[in-house]
């Protein structure tokens, strides 16, 4: 098994994963810090990329030319799209797109990329498959596996939340996953998103984002750490 890159979307992830790491080497590289050591038994780089399409592409492809990983696992929260997920609950990408990716004035599908082969793009089936056993480890939490829709921009409306279920068939919505599979795409590198869903992605969550983001760091961990066992 050759090198996993882990990207998570926040430094409560990077903190969580850290001390689990051993012969830990430290390294900046276009302004992200990437940590390279021993997980579980796996040769694993990990980071924390920022928010949003460009950043989460820019540390995707760094960990592919500069670290040489043979597979990413991207972890962090998302806004629940499908009807039947709840706060905490834990979406696996079968595949990811752009949702805000719009030509549609020339004529293009909505999230269609122009004149490339492909727009929507496949994850590695062995990853699915190793996220969704690792998960289903975790107590009292629903794991739902379904297309992972990216876009810049924070989704807080019902009516944009109910056009991304049921025109562009998304099970949840973030603001990194898309790019992170394109660029494993072109580079033909095996790669999935995991998130913990922190809101309905209509404005009606009432949570305390500074412990949900503490639990959803945990069951990321918990998820990365059971696949890195059995991969």
């Amino acid at each position: 098994m050759g090198k996993i890159g882990l990207i998570g979307a926040m430094q409560e992830e990077v903190e969580r994963f850290l001390p689990e790491m051993s012969q830990v080497q430290e390294f900046t590289k276009a302004g992200t810090v990437y940590y390279e050591g021993q997980l579980r038994g796996q040769h694993v780089v990990l980071c924390k990329c920022g928010v949003g399409k460009v950043n989460a592409a820019v540390c995707t492809q760094v960990l592919i030319d500069t670290y040489g990983v043979e597979q990413i696992i991207f972890t962090g929260v998302a806004g629940a799209l499908h009807p039947e997920l709840n706060i905490g609950d834990i979406v696996v990408s079968t595949e990811c797109m752009q949702h805000d990716m719009d030509v549609t004035a020339l004529g293009f599908a909505k999230g269609i990329i122009p004149y490339a082969e492909v727009s929507v793009f496949p994850a590695s089936q062995q990853l699915v498959e190793a996220a969704l056993r690792s998960s289903e480890k975790l107590a009292h939490v629903g794991v739902k596996q379904g297309r992972v829709l990216s876009g810049d921009q924070f989704v807080a409306d019902r009516q944009l939340v109910n056009a991304l279920h049921q025109e562009l068939g998304g099970v949840c919505v973030e603001m990194e996953g898309a790019a992170v599979a394109q660029v494993c795409h072109v580079n033909a590198t095996p790669y999935v998103v995991i998130r913990s869903m922190s809101d309905k992605a209509d404005g009606s969550a009432h949570v305390n984002f500074g412990e949900f983001t503490q639990l959803a760091s945990e069951r990321s961990y918990l998820i990365v750490a059971g696949m890195l066992e059995s991969l």
